[in-house]
């Protein structure tokens, strides 16, 4: 929300009279303060994704037009005074929405708690002191720390600035990072002018600044496009795939129905009766519990993937993982340990030197911009060292960003008054640039191309050792207030660093076990290609595998297309880079993930089919990911690709049993409207033929997956739903046939009898079905879920007990039928059974062990 507003909009006014109107300071709020104005504006959201009501969401499960149609016919059966009629099938909708409303329930309240655990966090000044809190909290008023990394938690006026550079892409479109810093600009600038604003959706590339908060929530910029539009996340390659399966099941049924409809009336039929039939035949078609089943299907994977640290931030995300059949990762804590430890402090001949650790130490210790595992390294072995930064008067900061890949302290040079010493430690070739002379035995020497070949052996044989260096320069400037990058030259080198990671033991397991399921893993780092080699060796990838960051910058796309797929190491590229590989590899056609934490994967994170991160990453790489786990291990990620391909298989048994039974029903009632003298089964019939088998369906999320299934990607293949609909639709049809043909010729059944037994035989061929097609081997040999097998058997014995009800029976239709007829009728359920499984093996037999993937 926004505190109080003025004409002149907030980046019109001076800092000093807009913490006056905000009633701040520069010190922030006071927390009993930010309390009231918390309560009083509420919190900084944007929208409530995960806060849907229940009253909404049981009127959601309304809004299918499918159940519009139903309750049409209700309308018109209470229209003609049918009120039996209309009571069926009130009930059967609202039964029908029950079950969809309880198990979608319990699924958004599991996703709530588990995106609880990624909330962000905002580092504001609350009674004068930094703390940490979450971004929800943040209120007008607020003074809020950005560093690298951060995402900007709302909108606001930058009070201090160093070297800080923000992309604005979601708010400009433009993709480049903008300069902010502290300032009076134009009320009429347009957004790309206000240098001294930051906005809520952009984030931190580099630097460090201080933002009071001016908007939160939906009276920022970006909450405002949001309420305006409204507009719905992109749509997933899964959503579009269960959106064009659903209007080519609805083109089917009008043609069908409208078919049915109109032979009905040629024959004389009643109207009403007529149009009820064709109505109750269409919802037989179309699997209305299909939304239902989806979103159980997919939280049900969510929550057993969050049970093992693997936290979905989209539901959909679930199809491209299972998908996935690429992972990109960096090194550093997936494949390595992350405990990284400075091993060494050398000098320019690389022998060990403690000046080299101390000033290192000055460097870490008093650098502000982003946190990260060297400098943690590099603190904790100079303070076992004894070092501290007591009596070092830091003057400036130059922050690291990823064009220069260095990072400059200043202090107060203590060996010549009145001067500063720059203190830059760095990538090895980018710190060497600026070097012009590097400290010897004897004092200060040229760097000449001698000196430099004989540094870079060094560098090259510490990191074919598997260790990672960096190098340390420094250089003494006359004192002066601030300093900047062009004072980055005519440095000293003064030798480098070397850190260990090995790596994790069980690294080489956990490739080969996402090897087992189709997915190569490729080293995606700016690190060097030295070590990267020596931790491919390690752990089992090809070392000569590689294509470095000059070699990718050289390349056509054209040509990254065709190398990309057949390479395991990139190595020594830059953010951009990293994404163009991401790219390369999709154009390719492989399905894309990307594990990464820090900022300079946020770019990859964002055009990966599949983003990945962790949950101890900066804000900017976690919210571009769409999976996030809890722990950075390959092995974790394997049970999580297992887990999305298991709730992916089981969305389509759904998708293609149902279709498949259904289609088989709609055909034999369409060819036998014109032939026999009555319907086969009344509109309400229908209805509760196809709420008892939609029971045991709605719990196909728990079903056991052949293991066939889970050994490669799932990709969405309409062709393949086609034909398994079509085969196993017939197959359905040619029984119903030879189920009309018995009925009528063998017994002479008359209209109750006729309906009551063919609702017996229609409704236990679609539960044996089910358990028939849940596998692609031999179904004695399948293992159902429990739920699954034991919903199946209690539907079963509904349907054989429903003619002997006598009040029930009689409201639908039903009479009891003769002892011979009900065998004759399990006869011809056992002989499709058997067929049914035939026609499986032969079918799944031509398109190989997995059958056809669908």
């Amino acid at each position: 929300m926004a505190a109080g507003s003025d004409d002149a909009p907030f980046w019109a006014i001076g800092p000093e009279e807009l913490a006056r109107r905000l009633a701040s300071g520069r010190q922030g709020l006071s927390s009993r303060e930010a309390a009231g104005r918390l309560a009083r504006f509420g919190g900084n959201h944007v929208a409530e994704r995960a806060a849907q009501g229940a009253l909404r969401l049981l009127l959601r499960q309304f809004e299918s037009p499918l159940v519009l149609v139903l309750v049409f016919a209700a309308c018109v059966s209470a229209a003609l005074r049918e009120w039996v009629d209309a009571g069926i099938v009130v009930a059967i909708v609202v039964a029908s929405a029950l079950l969809g409303f309880a198990q979608e329930h319990r699924a958004s309240t599991a996703m709530r708690q588990l995106r609880q655990r990624l909330a962000l966090v905002a580092r504001v000044l609350r009674d004068g002191a930094e703390r940490d809190i979450p971004a929800a909290s943040v209120v007008p008023g607020d003074v809020v720390l950005l560093s690298a990394g951060k995402l900007v938690p709302a909108d606001g006026l930058v009070l201090e600035a160093t070297d800080f550079l923000v992309s604005e892409a979601a708010i400009t479109g433009e993709s480049f990072p903008v300069e902010k810093r502290p300032g009076i600009v134009a009320a009429d600038a347009p957004p790309a002018g206000r240098g001294n604003a930051v906005f809520l959706g952009s984030s931190v590339r580099s630097g460090t600044a201080r933002m009071l908060v001016v908007h939160t929530g939906r009276a920022t910029d970006f909450g405002a496009i949001a309420e305006r539009l409204r507009q719905r996340a992109p749509e997933t390659e899964f959503a579009r795939g269960v959106r064009h399966f659903g209007q080519m099941l609805v083109r089917t049924m009008l043609v069908i129905v409208f078919a049915v409809l109109t032979a009905n009336l040629l024959l004389g039929r009643p109207t009403i009766d007529s149009l009820l039939f064709s109505v109750a035949l269409a919802v037989g078609l179309t699997p209305e519990l299909l939304p239902a089943i989806v979103t159980v299907t997919l939280a049900a994977g969510a929550r057993a993937m969050g049970r093992r640290g693997v936290i979905l931030r989209r539901l959909e995300a679930m199809e491209n993982l299972g998908s996935m059949d690429v992972l990109c990762t960096d090194k550093t804590g997936t494949l390595t340990t992350g405990a990284i430890a400075m091993k060494d402090a050398l000098d320019a001949a690389g022998a060990p030197d403690r000046e080299v650790a101390r000033l290192a130490f000055l460097n870490a210790a008093l650098e502000t911009g982003i946190e990260n595992p060297l400098d943690a390294a590099i603190v904790a072995a100079g303070q076992a060292a004894g070092m501290d930064v007591s009596g070092v008067a830091k003057i400036d900061e130059i922050p690291y960003d990823f064009m220069r890949r260095c990072l400059t302290i200043v202090v107060a040079d203590p060996a010549a008054p009145g001067r500063h010493l720059l203190v830059t430690k760095g990538a090895f070739a980018n710190v060497l640039e600026r070097c012009t002379s590097l400290r010897g035995p004897g004092g200060d020497v040229p760097l000449d191309a001698g000196a430099r070949a004989a540094l870079d052996a060094i560098f090259r044989a510490r990191g074919a050792e598997g260790e990672r260096v960096l190098a340390l320069a420094t250089r003494s400037v006359e004192a002066r207030p601030r300093h900047g990058r062009e004072d980055e030259r005519d440095m000293v080198f003064r030798g480098f660093l070397a850190f260990e990671d090995p790596p994790r033991p069980d690294a080489a397991a956990a490739i080969a076990g996402l090897a087992a399921l189709g997915i190569r893993i490729k080293v995606v780092s700016g690190d060097n290609r030295h070590v990267t080699a020596h931790l491919a060796r390690a752990v089992g990838l090809d070392p000569r595998s590689m294509l470095a960051g000059p070699d990718i910058a050289a390349l056509k796309d054209e040509a990254l297309w065709h190398l990309a797929p057949r390479t395991d190491l990139f190595v020594e590229i830059d953010p951009q880079q990293k994404e163009r590989v991401v790219r390369a590899l999709q154009r390719a056609g492989h399905c894309v993930g990307f594990l990464g934490d820090g900022i300079n994967d946020a770019p990859a994170l964002h055009a990966a089919d599949v983003g990945i991160s962790v949950e101890g990453a900066v804000d900017v790489a976690r919210e571009s990911a769409d999976v996030v786990l809890l722990r950075p291990d390959l092995g974790v990620l394997r049970q999580g690709v297992l887990d999305g391909r298991r709730s992916f298989a089981n969305t389509l048994k759904y998708i293609s049993i149902t279709t498949s039974a259904n289609f088989g029903n709609m055909v034999s009632m369409a060819l036998a409207t014109p032939l026999l003298p009555f319907l086969p089964l009344a509109a309400t019939q229908v209805l509760l033929n196809n709420f008892l088998s939609d029971i045991p369906s709605a719990t196909i999320a728990s079903d056991n997956v052949d293991p066939a299934r889970l050994a490669r990607p799932q990709r969405w293949r309409m062709r393949k739903i086609l034909r398994f609909m079509a085969v196993f639709g017939l197959v359905s049809s040619a029984f119903d046939l030879l189920a009309f043909a018995v009925l009528l010729l063998a017994f002479g059944a008359a209209e109750a009898e006729f309906r009551t037994a063919w609702f017996l035989v229609s409704l236990l061929t679609e539960l044996a079905v089910v358990l028939v097609l849940r596998t692609r081997g031999p179904a004695l040999r399948g293992r159902p879920g429990a739920l699954l097998l034991w919903t199946t058997l209690a539907a079963a014995v509904a349907a054989v007990a429903i003619p002997f009800m006598d009040g029930f029976a009689a409201a639908f239709g039903f009479v009891p039928l003769p002892a011979t007829l009900v065998v004759a009728s399990l006869a011809i359920v056992s002989g499709y059974v058997v067929a049914t499984e035939m026609a499986k093996l032969a079918l799944f037999r031509d398109d190989g062990p997995e059958g056809p993937r669908a």
